[in-house]
């Protein structure tokens, strides 16, 4: 029988990626919902609850309340010990899932660029990414959460990673966005990469150049964090 993980898409365009063909290489039946607009029921038992990126705030929950039941399917999947891993806004729902703050970070982070792994993530899956960049893009970050443990940091951001034992995973980067589609991401993101002067055709090199070590090592990252699962 062939395993559930449900993935919850906060943009269409930030979606799987380079994940998709390693989950289902893995036995994963993937099933996306639509933040906002479909029922979260589905996703509180899959084998398996993936929380993707996107452009609002963990803390707009007055200008989207359904922020309010991701945070609460998170809270409630975390206690009871249920496999679950957030990237990027799904990082930031899960500490506040936890009590801890989401807040600006000092500037915002977009590009690619190396992880500095703790001692602990030199022990865990996110070892597989070292050795080269990772997507980084995100304007806010959080404090390490109460009973976390600290993976990874950058320049920018002190807590780039954090994991609850071996199930529950939390990655502020985004090592899924290598799967060639990455032009819908600078379609999508026109307005903020404008509005920071971000170097379109600079960033767009980066990723042609890189995307096959990128998608090597977001492959092995993930494979390493399914086997803690089995």
């Amino acid at each position: 029988m062939l395993k559930t993980a449900t993935v919850i898409r906060h943009v269409a365009f930030e979606d799987l990626g380079s994940f998709a063909d390693t989950l289902s290489g893995r036995g994963y039946d993937v099933r996306y919902l639509e933040a906002g607009c479909d029922s979260l029921d589905s996703a509180r038992d899959a084998d398996l609850l993936i929380l993707l990126g996107g452009p609002v705030s963990s803390n707009d929950e007055g200008l989207y309340p359904w922020l309010g039941r991701e945070i609460r399917l998170v809270r409630d999947r975390m206690d009871r010990n249920l496999p679950l891993l957030g990237i990027c806004l799904g990082a930031q729902l899960m500490a506040r899932a936890l009590g801890a703050r989401v807040y600006t970070a000092k500037s915002k982070e977009i590009g690619f660029s190396p992880i500095v792994l703790t001692e602990a993530g030199g022990r865990s899956p996110l070892a597989a990414l070292a050795g080269g960049p990772v997507l980084h893009w995100h304007g806010e970050t959080f404090e390490l959460p109460d009973g976390a443990e600290r993976l990874a940091s950058t320049d920018l951001c002190t807590n780039q990673a954090f994991r609850i034992g071996p199930r529950v995973m939390a990655c502020q980067f985004h090592p899924e966005a290598t799967d060639g589609g990455f032009e819908r991401w600078l379609i999508g993101h026109h307005v903020e990469l404008r509005a920071e002067g971000v170097d379109l055709g600079g960033l767009r090199e980066t990723e042609r150049n890189e995307r096959a070590g990128l998608r090597a090592r977001g492959a092995a990252f993930l494979r390493a964090w399914l086997d803690e699962l089995d």
